[in-house]
Formats: structure tokens, sequence, C-alpha cells
């Protein structure tokens, strides 16, 4: 196949259905019934919820697992480059032609019937990972949990719940309690769940709903205890105490990620080299990424230039504390934003740590917040804030004057895709 093949579904795949978001599992059941129920042939599950953290968890669990020898299949959304990241079979991203084929099976199978564009490509990532060996699965929802298009494992060998916040309440209500009963939704019956800190608010829901379902709690605060001390991170719980570095995935707020990977781990007995290798070894594009390489980075060589994805108030806030413990250096934000977003609550932390805003338009996003509407937010909540027409001009504004700035381009996983592909 070439390059494009799996384009092209993908392009007709999202004519099927007129809503982007639609929350109801009834055309999941039909077309994977139509597919043989590969969810049922799927490696041991791991099912990971939440409102911040979830692909980061994943990302150093899935790191753990093959520090301790297993092979790991994962499937997160949304990608940043390619379609292909979001499917990795045995540790690989799927290949073009097995997306292709993949792709095509599902739409063939599909007949036509009306079905959105997460949930049938999440089919295509469940009959590939069920048609291919490995030892677990990990499974991150897309959107809330109880109705979200991956909540279709029965018996999973084990759940995640990481931090729940406010996000999202179009879908998923407006209130905490409200959300979190939509993420408890991946809690299954006699199935420990791993908790991240919560407050007490969302706590009390997941306590509810576990205890109705007698899925044991493995939760921060009460089973385990992450917290750093002397440059180190350590993990406390049932087992005993685990010293280990610093989490390889900058940001203090990495430590309670840490703490839900290490708890999932040291739950399934993978032992000492899995904990190890799930700080030290993760991969997470966009959340805190240095740029070193490629045009943007070459045409402000002097300047330190980073990406994150973080998108909600409480990312505002994880990414708000970490600038605060960087080495001080004059900060200016290059910001685009969905309509969709808090984006006063986004900004509010980080107007004490940065000197400038320039918003910019995502490329190519319908739902991209128009960058005076950015600026005017960033003015609104204290932060000195102008337009430019793409992260290039923002980039070339901010180094004519403050060559040696601090830049943090952020706001969207979907701006940072674009400057990935960008920067090559």
């Amino acid at each position: 196949m070439t390059a494009s093949g799996s384009d092209v579904i993908l392009d007709r795949m999202m004519a099927l259905h007129p809503k982007i978001i639609d929350l109801t599992l009834d055309r999941m059941w039909r077309l994977l019934e139509a597919l043989g129920n590969p969810q049922n042939d799927l490696p041991p599950v791991i099912h990971i919820a939440g409102t911040n953290g979830k692909g980061s968890t994943q990302a150093m669990l899935r790191a753990g697992l093959e520090g301790a020898g297993k092979t790991v299949h994962a499937y997160t959304s949304p990608h940043l480059a390619r379609f292909h990241e979001r499917i990795r079979l045995a540790g690989h991203l799927i290949s073009e032609d097995a997306l292709t084929e993949t792709l095509d099976e599902c739409y063939e199978a599909n007949g036509g019937e009306t079905i959105t564009y997460f949930e049938i490509t999440t089919c295509a990532a469940l009959l590939a990972m069920a048609r291919t060996p490995a030892d677990y699965t990990l499974l991150e929802v897309g959107l809330g949990g109880r109705l979200d298009a991956t909540n279709v494992v029965s018996k999973p060998a084990l759940t995640i719940i990481t931090p729940i916040s406010i996000d999202h309440e179009q879908f998923l209500g407006d209130t905490l309690a409200k959300i979190a009963f939509e993420k408890a939704g991946i809690i299954k019956r006699g199935v420990p769940c791993v908790v991240g800190p919560q407050q007490p608010e969302a706590m009390d829901v997941i306590e509810d709903v576990a205890n109705r379902l007698g899925a044991p709690l493995i939760a921060q605060g009460q089973q385990w205890h992450t917290y750093s001390e002397n440059g180190r991170l350590i993990h406390q719980d049932d087992i005993g105490l685990a010293d280990l570095p610093l989490p390889n995935l900058p940001g203090a707020h990495q430590y309670e990620n840490a703490g839900a990977a290490l708890a999932a781990l040291r739950y399934l007995n993978m032992g000492e080299a899995a904990s190890l290798a799930a700080v030290t070894q993760a991969v997470w594009p966009a959340r805190m990424q240095k740029l070193a390489h490629g045009p943007l980075a070459d045409f402000a060589p002097q300047a330190e230039l980073w990406l994150d994805g973080g998108h909600n108030a409480s990312a505002g806030a994880a990414l708000g504390h970490h600038l605060s413990t960087l080495p001080k250096r004059p900060t200016h934000l290059i910001c685009g934003m969905l309509n969709t977003k808090d984006i006063s609550g986004y900004l509010r932390p980080l107007a004490a740590q940065a000197n400038s805003l320039t918003a910019v338009a995502i490329p190519g996003e319908a739902n991209t917040l128009p960058a005076d509407v950015t600026a005017k937010a960033a003015t609104d909540v204290g932060l000195p804030a102008t337009c430019a027409d793409s992260v290039g001009d923002a980039l070339a504004q901010i180094t004519a004057t403050d060559p040696h700035a601090r830049v943090l381009i952020c706001g969207s996983l979907y701006l940072a895709g674009a400057v990935l592909r960008e920067n090559g």
C-alpha cells in the first residue's frame, strides 16, 4: 500500500457520523459483533481513565512492563503527528500496511452504518491487537469512561483512574461528582482499581462505585504513597518501600503519575527492574518536551524551546508549578487552544510565570479559538499578549527582542501535533 492508503480510509470514516463525539456503546457492540468480538481475544487488559495524566501513566506503565521483559500493546488518543501513534502492537507502532488493511476491514464490516470516527478506529485497534500476540494490552479511554468506545472489555486485569478534574463538561457533566461517575464507569466487578490522587468529591464517587461492584481499590494515600525526598522518588505500599530516581518525564505532577504506574506494576508482581524502567525509560511526546533539533530549534538556536499539550485548568496549574521550579530565565508563551476549553482557568496559573503570550490559531482545526480571543483571555488574567499568524512567526517575534528566552508552545495537543509535524 502507498503511504496515503490509511489516510484515504480515515477520511472516508470521518463521513460515517455527523457528530465527532456521541457517547453510546450501541454502535460499538454492533460493529464488534460483525468483526467476531475481538475485544474478547485481547491479551490481559489494563484500562486507564482520568482527566489528567492518563497518557503519562500509560507511558510509564508500558516502560515498566517492557523493562520486565513483557510485550505490550498500547492504544491512546489523540495522535500528534500521525494516526499510527494511536496503535502500538507488541511494542511497535502499527505499520502502514497493517493499519490500512485493518481499517479497510472495519469499514467494510460496518456496511455504511452510522458510527463515529473514534468508535470505528477503536474497533480497528482492538482487531489488530487481538490478532497480534502480546503479554498485556494498555487501553486509554478517549473521553469519560462509562460510555467510552474503549469500555467494551468485560474482565480487564486491572483498571486505573488518574486524577479527575473539571473538563469536557458538555459531555460528562458540570460537577466533579458527575464527571467522576463517568470515569468510574471503567471499574468492573471484582477487578482491582488503582486510584491516583483525587479530590474528596471524586473519591467518594469512585469508592461508591467500587463498593457496589466489589472491586478492591489500590488508592493513593491509603494503599500507597509516592513522594520526593532528597532528589529521589519514594514509593511505599504493602509490599514495602521502593527508592527510585525521579521520573525522566519532567514536572512534579509526574510523581503522582509515576505512583499510579508503580502501584499497578507492583500489584502485577513485575519486580524491581520494572519499577526502575517505569521512571527512567518512559517516552511521552509533547509533555514538557524540549525541542533541541529541527527547523524551529535551528531558527532560534540561543532560545530554550519547550512543547506541552496540556489544555485544562489542572494542566495549567501543573505547568505553572513546573515553570516556577526551573532556573530563572525570561519566559514567553506561544499559545493556541480549542474553543471547548476553559482558557482562563488554563492561563491563570501561567500568568505569574511568563513575561508574555503570543496567541496563534491552531492550523487546520475548525474548533480553534481565534488568536485575538486567546490574546484577550491572556490580557484578562494579567499576561501581556499579542497575536501572530503562525508558531514560526510568533517565535520570530519573541526572539527578535529576546533571543535567549525560554519559549513554551502550549495550550493544545492539536497545536503540539502541528508543531511536531512542522519541526520534523
